[in-house]
């Protein structure tokens, strides 16, 4: 299905795959600002008759119902004729947007700001910078003056300007007070009666060596103050006054950093400065090593690398040189084990920027090493997208990479051919002959993080095909390989796999979902967004159906990217069996990543519960080639029991043990 998205910080905008959407007339727009303002919720017709006229029309309801059909029409085009829509759906007295979460700018706005609350903060002010990049203007700007949009005006705008004084905070802590001044002069420019902002301005010009600007800050707030509204400053800014004119220690700024990855990141930044400045292209290729080295460190240097690595790709590209282009794109090969992208619109761009510079390479053997390495780009940054450019490019790095017998790239091009192997259930043994080749070949060229790569495939491999003894020996293995070399994420993954091991080895039910909510705790501030959002409610959702229990969805959790298989539960617990029923046979068939399977299941309960034949053929057919397997456990991280519980369910309900016929023969 096309992404729709949605825009309210700013003028009321709607697009498809990026496109604008001709929304027609204003009041079409205030329609769908109203049910977006209504964050998912039904409004009834005659609360939107109301709001949207001070003085209704004779036939106001009509008008809605013609205003939704126009709406439904421009946001999905290609529904079919009396298909229920999924977007702004008609439930009971009214009607409700049913974005997705990720699909309104406010909402994505909102959830990014509580992600950075729960970061370290050398990681948080990039979140907040990212967050405020939402903004286009004041939030619902062409309804301004409309009742129903007042208290979710103010609501964002408040968080707005919360979340600007909170990343000048971060910065002034983490010793940028000159990367905080400029925001701040901006944002006391159009509110000037926040005395935190005075504060944090007059600070952070204290700590830059301009004592004289900071007492002339507070100065000027203490006229504003008086002279517009009759008030003192507040405790916090005579404080700060007295001193700033004290000279107090207290007020220096706080020590330089010491920790590895910040060094690593002030090594990066400085690097990537110069090599822009000047145009010196060697430094170009050695901040991609620094990045890389970053990305291994997790967590706060994972995110910053992945946030650069798109403007050192862009800088080399700008200089003309494909060949300059292809050492500097290839050379970030930090081993990948997640099969979904943490930022997807960055891992486009990478592979854009990839495709083009192929492109641009001359057909002659000398390029061979520099076109594996931007094949294996491709494939790597292609993960959990249902395309064929993806594998094609992962078997065509293979190749290249078996030609030249260069072990390096080969352990590249095997994690590009790992994560473009699921494609469909039931290759896991596929998954294991990989992780264990890139094991051998990296103990043998001491090709460190590439081993503990391989191990942790096969933790996977193994946990899908029931074999857990080996998973077990595995994730001790790349344990101490992780203490050795330093890999902090690998923690994360091996904490999971436990968590999954007590689910799959028969623990109690709350002694299970205890590992798993652990589990979950070592994801914040692991800088690992693709993997985290939507996990623990995914495998709580797992354990309950693999205990026989009801599924108890709550559709007020972030489900990420799963929420199209946790909708339909939510709205079997409420009764509503026909949109269950519908939404249901509208889900596409799962991306190609290691949750394929578990998701197949879902949908197999779900095809189970309303009794519906041709989904549960759809669900049948797709999970037979993993019989035998721990379903979703090729994750390393959850499990929906064993496949075959899940093949017999449905062999029952459909009377027969046979493969239905594929309706696509």
């Amino acid at each position: 299905m096309e992404a729709v998205t949605f825009g309210v910080l700013g003028t009321v905008v709607a697009a498809r795959d990026g496109e604008a959407l001709d929304l027609r007339g204003p009041r079409h727009r205030a329609l769908l600002a109203r049910l977006i303002a209504a964050r998912r919720r039904v409004v009834p017709v005659a609360r939107l008759v109301d709001d949207l006229w001070d003085v209704p029309p004779a036939r106001a309801v009509g008008t809605v119902r013609t205003f939704v059909g126009d709406l439904r029409r421009a946001l999905e085009p290609g529904r079919p004729p009396r298909a229920p829509a999924r977007l702004l759906i008609t439930d009971g007295p009214g009607y409700a947007l049913r974005a997705a979460p990720g699909a309104v700018d406010a909402w994505r706005f909102e959830e990014a700001v509580a992600h950075a609350d729960r970061l370290p903060p050398a990681q948080a002010p990039a979140r907040l910078g990212a967050a405020l990049e939402e903004w286009r203007g004041p939030a619902y700007a062409d309804f301004g003056d409309e009742a129903w949009a007042r208290g979710e005006r103010a609501r964002l705008t408040e968080l707005r300007l919360r979340a600007v004084e909170r990343r000048a905070e971060l910065l002034l802590g983490l010793g940028r007070a000159a990367d905080a001044v400029p925001d701040l002069d901006a944002h006391l420019a159009e509110h000037p009666w926040r005395e935190e902002a005075w504060r944090l301005l007059a600070l952070a010009l204290y700590r830059t060596g301009r004592q004289a600007d900071a007492l002339a800050v507070l100065r000027r707030a203490r006229t504003l103050l008086a002279g517009e509204l009759g008030i003192d400053p507040g405790p916090r800014l005579r404080e700060l006054e007295a001193a700033v004119l004290a000279q107090d220690p207290a007020l220096d700024p706080p020590a330089e950093p010491v920790d590895a990855a910040a060094r690593l990141w002030s090594r990066a930044t400085e690097a990537y400065d110069r090599a822009v400045a000047t145009g010196a292209r060697a430094r170009l290729e050695s901040t991609v090593g620094l990045l890389r080295d970053l990305a291994v460190t997790g967590g706060g240097g994972l995110e910053a690398a992945r946030e650069h690595r798109t403007a050192v790709v862009a800088a080399a590209e700008e200089t003309g040189d494909a060949r300059l282009a292809a050492r500097v794109i290839g050379a970030y090969d930090v081993p990948a084990l997640w099969t979904r992208a943490d930022d997807p619109e960055a891992a486009r761009r990478i592979v854009t920027a990839a495709e083009r510079t192929l492109a641009a390479l001359p057909d002659d053997p000398s390029a061979a090493p520099a076109r594996c390495r931007l094949l294996a780009t491709v494939a790597l940054e292609s993960r959990g997208v249902r395309s064929p450019r993806g594998p094609e490019a992962a078997a065509e790095a293979e190749r290249i990479a078996r030609r030249l017998d260069d072990p390096a790239l080969l352990a590249f091009a095997l994690n590009g051919t790992f994560l473009q192997s699921c494609t469909r259930a039931g290759l896991a043994p596929r998954r294991d002959a990989i992780g264990a080749e890139l094991v051998a070949l990296a103990a043998r060229h001491g090709l460190d993080s590439h081993e503990v790569l391989g191990h942790l495939i096969r933790v996977q491999a193994r946990a899908a095909l029931g074999d857990l003894t080996a998973a077990d020996a595995h994730a001790d293995a790349v344990d101490r390989l992780a203490a050795r070399y330093e890999r902090p994420l690998v923690g994360v993954f091996t904490t999971w796999y436990r968590a999954l091991r007590q689910a799959a080895g028969g623990a109690p039910y709350d002694r299970a979902e205890a590992a798993y909510r652990a589990a979950a705790a070592r994801l914040d501030g692991a800088g690992m967004p693709g993997l985290e959002r939507g996990l623990l409610p995914l495998a709580l959702l797992g354990l309950r159906l693999a205990h026989g229990r009801p599924a108890d969805v709550d559709p007020r959790v972030d489900w990420g990217p799963y929420r199209p298989w946790a909708e339909p539960f939510a709205l079997l617990d409420e009764g509503r069996d026909t949109e269950a029923r519908s939404a249901l046979r509208a889900l596409s068939e799962p991306p190609p990543d290691l949750f394929h399977e578990a998701l197949c299941c879902a949908e197999a309960a779900l095809a189970l519960a309303l009794g519906d034949r041709a989904a549960q053929d759809r669900a049948y057919r797709r999970l037979l080639p993993a019989a035998g397997e721990l379903a979703g456990a090729g994750s390393g991280l959850l499990t929906f029991g064993p496949v075959d519980d899940w093949l017999a369910a449905l062999g029952r309900a459909r009377g027969t043990t046979g493969t239905p016929p594929d309706p696509g023969r």
